[in-house]
């Protein structure tokens, strides 16, 4: 691996149409979420197009935050809604290790979530992912493509911080 990662800026008029076809696969899908839930940090911002898309409220885990009362608290609550049958649809960036969305699985099983009212979407999802998702617009596969995207949001941040953080996780890029 080189010392400095190759950045691929994802274009605002790429991510729009990512954002609107994950919306598509889940309006044809049959399964109608009740709530569209943005994961903290970088699920946020596609959470809130897809819920505008398919018009539905939207609400928010601040999993990156790992501030208590944000996060893991909130999701117990969240399991609760789904085990009384509130259908939860939750939205991330991407999938690239799935750790994130691991833990956010296992967390709601923990808590008695029920699995059957609970999907998972994202902008791009990497194919070797330890996990599977259920909607996605692009797969990458990651033993492949070595790139660190970068989203409309983040793109707006220091080149150094965002090279500082692609570089704090060497696997993905390795």
């Amino acid at each position: 691996m080189s010392s400095t990662p190759e950045l691929h800026y994802i274009a605002y008029e790429q991510f729009l149409a990512n954002a609107r076809a994950v919306a598509q696969k889940i309006a044809g899908d049959g399964w109608q979420p009740d709530f569209v839930i943005g994961i903290g940090r970088g699920g946020l911002v596609p959470a809130v197009y897809i819920s505008h898309q398919l018009n539905l409220p939207m609400l928010s885990i601040d999993h990156s935050s790992k501030v208590p009362g944000f996060a893991d608290e909130l999701l117990g609550k969240v399991a609760e809604k789904s085990a009384d049958g509130t259908k939860l649809l939750f939205v991330d960036d991407i999938n690239d290790s799935g750790g994130t969305i691991d833990y956010i699985r296992r967390l709601l099983a923990d808590d008695g979530g029920a699995a059957e009212n609970l999907r998972f979407a994202v902008v791009l999802s990497n194919t070797r992912s330890k996990v599977a998702v259920d909607y996605w617009a692009e797969t990458i596969d990651r033993e492949i493509d070595k790139r660190w995207f970068v989203f409309p949001w983040e793109a707006v941040g220091k080149s150094d911080t965002i090279v500082e953080e692609a570089l704090s996780v060497p696997e993905r890029l390795a």
